[in-house]
């Protein structure tokens, strides 16, 4: 028997969802999330965001292609073309993730394993020897 993927092991559609959910209400209402809540508002939103990232995942980890069933690929660096991301923005995305996934009590192995992939794209998206100050700038507006 094939070992479960992480969808299965988060507990499908509604384990994705909690996962989700409990980022971004982390991003929006924790000071931790901050300089990624103003970087969703000079977006499509905290709302929009939320679903795609639940479209995308669910199909990152063996779920349904949601992501790609709705906008044809699922090219994370494409979906962030609009933002710059900084050696702080990774580091908050990845901080407010780790705090969701602490928050939901997965076993260390899953927690790891989740924080693994998720570094990963972070890394990747991450925009090399650059410094982003017009987002510190506007993070230190919103003070």
């Amino acid at each position: 028997m094939a070992q479960a993927n992480i969808y299965q092991r988060i507990g499908g559609a509604p384990g994705l969802r909690k996962l989700v959910e409990t980022f971004y209400d982390i991003i929006e209402f924790e000071p931790q999330g901050k300089l990624l809540s103003i970087l969703h508002l000079r977006g499509m939103g905290i709302a929009n965001s939320r679903e795609e990232q639940f479209n995308f995942l669910s199909g990152f980890f063996g779920g349904p292609k949601l992501y790609i069933e709705k906008h044809g690929h699922s090219d994370v660096r494409e979906m962030h073309r609009h933002v710059e991301v900084g050696p702080a923005e990774r580091d908050s995305w990845l901080e407010c993730m780790q705090t969701a996934i602490e928050r939901l009590n997965y076993d260390r192995e899953l927690g790891d394993e989740l924080m693994r992939h998720f570094r990963m794209v972070a890394n990747a998206l991450e925009v090399e020897n650059r410094t982003n100050e017009k987002n510190r700038q506007l993070l230190a507006a919103w003070k």
